[in-house]
Formats: C-alpha cells, structure tokens, sequence
C-alpha cells in the first residue's frame, strides 16, 4: 500500500482537484493511518478501526472525485455505491452485502491484472510455442535421428523469425478455447438482483463446469487469447485470492453516495422513512465489522474504511440513527465552488477541461485557445447558472463548455492546421442569451 504522508497526499489530490482543503486532509489522516496501522504489533493492530469519513456538500464539488483519487494513490481496492439503491421501489434482492462481494470483485481483478504483468513475458514465450506447434506439427510417430531432429529445430527456428516479424498474422490455426459457464447467464437471462444473479451463476457453473471449445482463429486473434490462457495457468489461484481478500480486508474503500436520501428529514411515521432507517440499520454491522461471505471465501469489514457523502438539504448527519452515526466519526463540510474556484478547475487540475477540449480539437489539426478573459467569463457564467437553477458545482463546467464549443465539435475534420481562439466577446454571444432567458437555461443544465 502507498507510504505516502498526509502532505504528500493532499499534494497529490492538489494536481486533479481543487480546493476542499478540509476535505482533502482529512482523507488524507485517514490513508496514512492505514499505513500506521500496518506497523503496530500484537494485539493492538487489530484494535484500531479506521475513522470513516462523512463529506457533507452540494453535487458537483468533488466528493466523489477526492474518494476515487485517495483509492488509486494507496492502489486499494475501491468500490462507489448509491445508498438510495436500496430503497428504491420495486428494487428487490439487492441486499448491503452486494457492495462487500463487489469490493471484493474489483480486488481479485486488480490482483489478477497485476499478477498477469509478472508472468506475462513467459507467459507470451509459451503461447509463442503453441503458435509454432500448430504452424509446424511434428507429426510422425516414430523417434526422429539426430539429422532429423536437427532439421526440425532449424525449420522451426525459421518459423519463429517470420512470425516474429509478423509474416503469419493473417494465417488460421486451431486453438481450444475455454468457455465459462457463466457465459450460459446470456442465454438463461439477467436476473435483476446482483446477489440472486451470483447464487445463480455459481450454482451453473458446480453443474456445468468450464468447457473446451476447438475453434479456428487467424494468428492475430488466437495470440491474445493463447497468452490469456498460459497467463492463467501460470497463476497461483489460492494465492490470488489470499491477496484479494487481504487488501480488501485491510485496504478497501467503500465511497457510500447520496446517504442522506436514507437519513429520515424528520417526519415520524411509516412508509419511506421505515425503508430508511431499516437501511440504515442493514448498513450497521458492516461498517462496524462484520463477516460477509463472498464467493472467495468470507471477509471480514472491520478495517475497510467508509467514506459517506451527502448534500443533506433537508436532513442533517445527527438525523442518522445513532449508532451509524458513531461509527463516522470524522464530518466535512464541503465548500461551495465560486468563479476563482471554476477558473481553478478550467486550467489548472491535470486533465482540466480546457486541456481536454485542446486534445480533442488537438485531434483534428485545430490549435485551441482560451483568452484570460474568456475563461473567467465561462466561470462567471457557469457560477450565475449555478444560482438560478440547481446547484451541480463543477458539473455546470461540462455543460457550459459543450454548449460554447458545439459548433466547432460538430464543423471541424482533419484539414489544414488551424487557429481557433475563444475571446470574452465569443463568449458572451454564445452563451449571455440562454443565461438570461430561465426558458433556454434548460440547454446547459
């Protein structure tokens, strides 16, 4: 897991989002305990319980963005669900757990996809051999004299060269192809529930177990799945899934979304806010510790951290009921973007929108640029919609932006190369109009 310190943390956050420093230390605390944790001996380790974080704040300002960036700096497993998801009507099957066995899924696939990159150069040399085996079969039944076995080596040798250069790729050949079980799901049909459709695929695939397939293929097309196949067979899986486990007992994040759509907002009675709090109380063990059954075996939740986020317009984190709310300790108060903030995000994060939109005009031989004026006009603007209509904090960015560059979007193609500058002036033709018109302020929503 990463060694970073919580300077080096919000450092790094810095780069891909903007203020929220509140937010992005606390996160930050969060992350390096971890790794403090790690370093304790005896019986204490397993004492010390992460301190699950609550983001409280409108959409848009960067809960989700701050949660999925701490989760690829500490490379740990991270899984983004709605709370709302279940209390949805109609919504049946899908019980809290779902999110631990998802948790779990995205470990083993990380794992797996690291494990591929060590064994994947001999892994590569193996299915090499396959591809020769099929090129130039030895087909006789009988021992082959030294000259024999020497002309063999030297044909073969000669083979490999030209499929090395690429000389064969378009040449069919015969490979066994393995077909999962969990492919018959396509022909049986979903199932709606994410917990009732595991049950299912795993009850087909004790009956019918993964079967061979001959099929013929080009070289092209059979090298990468030939590589797949040695890959896997070069793997430990009992290994694989011993570190999956690990990491998600000891490394795991579960970012909780829109969980104030399960706080009640104060209205005692039956109906919704029994769903609610009923969730609410599902929640409960698992964030406290508890054990979940996975098809990898059974993990247990004591030290995955929990980061909730919420806007609570009409509710508040103290509405929880209490023994949720003991166990989310740390509270931030997310900051409202204003027009410094949107040019912030315009220029500065790594994959700023205005870098985005130069790469992708980039694309077509057209050279972008953005006069200082013009973007603090664009922050302005997106701002001032942001007051009128819903606040969606940065989000606005995205469609004010969509809206300003839709003609060139759509007009240009590959051609000559090309200036294309956006003036205060371009700007404000484009986009005053449909800011002061409530009726059109629907196009940049």
């Amino acid at each position: 897991m990463s060694d970073l310190t919580p300077k080096e943390i919000v450092s790094e956050l810095d780069r891909y989002i903007v203020a929220q420093d509140s937010a992005k230390r606390a996160v930050a605390i969060a992350l390096r305990n971890r790794w403090r944790r790690q370093k304790v001996q005896g019986e204490m380790k397993n004492e010390i319980v992460p301190n699950n974080i609550i983001l409280i704040g409108p959409t848009g300002v960067g809960k989700t963005e701050i949660s999925r960036r701490l989760a690829k700096l500490a490379k740990a497993p991270f899984v983004k669900v709605e709370a709302s998801k279940f209390t949805e009507v109609g919504y049946v099957g899908r019980d809290v757990e779902s999110i631990i066995r998802d948790l779990t899924d995205i470990s083993m696939s990380i794992v797996k996809k690291e494990k591929q990159l060590e064994v994947k150069e001999l892994a590569e040399s193996l299915s090499e051999e396959k591809i020769l085996d099929s090129l130039f079969p030895n087909n006789s039944n009988h021992k082959l004299s030294e000259a024999e076995e020497l002309r063999h080596k030297k044909t073969r040798e000669r083979l490999r060269k030209k499929l090395q250069n690429g000389d064969f790729e378009d040449r069919e050949i015969e490979i066994d192809v393995i077909e999962d079980s969990n492919s018959m799901m396509q022909v049986v049909g979903p199932f709606g529930a994410d917990d009732i459709s595991m049950n299912i695929k795993e009850m087909i695939s004790n009956v019918m177990p993964s079967q061979k397939k001959r099929r013929k293929l080009s070289i092209s097309e059979a090298r990468g799945i030939l590589i797949d196949i040695e890959a896997e067979n070069l793997m430990d899986q009992d290994e694989l899934i011993r570190i999956a486990k690990y990491r998600v007992e000891n490394n795991g994040i579960v970012f909780l979304d829109e969980i104030d759509k399960i706080v009640d907002q104060g209205n005692a009675g039956s109906g919704p806010d029994v769903s609610r709090e009923g969730v609410q109380r599902d929640l409960l063990p698992i964030v406290e510790g508890s054990r979940i059954a996975t098809k990898y075996g059974t993990i247990k939740t004591d030290h995955i951290l929990f980061i909730s986020a919420g806007a609570f317009h009409v509710s508040s984190p103290s509405d929880m009921i209490p023994e949720l709310q003991g166990r989310f300790p740390i509270r931030v108060e997310m900051d409202k973007l204003n027009v410094n903030d949107f040019i912030k995000i315009l220029k500065h994060p790594e994959s700023s929108l205005i870098k985005q939109y130069k790469a992708l005009l980039g694309a077509e031989n057209v050279k972008l640029k953005f006069d200082a004026n013009a973007i603090r006009s664009i922050a302005k603007i997106a701002a001032e919609v942001n007051t009128k209509m819903e606040n969606i904090g940065a989000r606005r960015l995205h469609t004010v932006m969509t809206t300003l560059l839709d003609d060139y979007m759509f007009e240009e193609s590959s051609g000559r190369k090309k200036m294309i500058t956006i003036t205060k002036k371009l700007v404000e033709n484009k986009l005053n109009n449909i800011v002061s018109d409530q009726d059109l302020s629907k196009y940049i929503l």
